[in-house]
């Protein structure tokens, strides 16, 4: 069994998940110790590693290497990286603490629910929606790791852009959509708990 979990833990995307897991203290460190520099740097970090979340999914799939630990080193990987950061700028101030407990509630919630579906051998594929969390969830946090305000030049004008506003509007979007996608997985859950044929497994991806 240990050499097992060794093994899995030496795979190309297992490797590339524990990158992302490792990124967190430099992200969190760039986000400290604030300026116009490092807010950018731990804004352009956070996105990479956001952006990359299909990567090591895609390269154990292409590669024939999905393991248990890497079922489990995906999804904690995602949250790691959200619940840190958000933690973080709660501490600054960026964003207000009821929205960051709002998120990550339903987050443990849905992590919960997941746990136990599995544990009865129900498979619950989460939805489109949960896709659109993410994604807008990793723009919003993005700006507000930035934060500053910056002159765009759109070539024909320009306009000045203040990240933090844009991430606050952006992270209530995720929001509503987090709440959406819990709704429809918990749905899905007790159709598939009470319901004889379980109503079958959604198509998509995301949580």
């Amino acid at each position: 069994m240990a050499n097992t979990l060794r093994k899995d833990l030496l795979t190309a995307p297992n490797a590339i998940t524990m990158v992302r897991i490792a990124m967190i203290p430099v992200i969190l460190a760039f986000t400290y110790y604030e300026g116009r520099v490092n807010s950018f740097i731990a804004g352009g970090l956070f996105a990479v590693t956001g952006a990359t979340d299909f990567l090591d999914g895609w390269v154990a799939r292409r590669t024939g290497q999905v393991t248990l630990v890497g079922k489990f080193l995906d999804p904690l990987a995602d949250k790691l990286i959200v619940m840190s950061v958000l933690v973080m700028l709660v501490h600054l101030g960026r964003v207000p603490a009821w929205l960051v407990i709002l998120i990550l509630a339903r987050e443990f919630m849905i992590t919960g629910l997941r746990t136990m579906a599995m544990g009865e051998g129900i498979v619950i594929a989460a939805g489109q929606e949960g896709k659109y969390k993410t994604s807008i969830q990793i723009a919003a946090i993005a700006f507000l790791l930035i934060h500053y305000q910056y002159r765009v030049d759109f070539l024909a004008f320009e306009v000045d852009v203040d990240a933090n506003v844009v991430g606050t509007w952006l992270l209530y979007l995720s929001l509503g959509f987090s709440l959406w996608s819990a709704w429809v997985y918990i749905r899905d859950f007790f159709k598939a708990v009470y319901t004889p044929d379980g109503g079958g497994p959604r198509e998509g991806q995301g949580s």
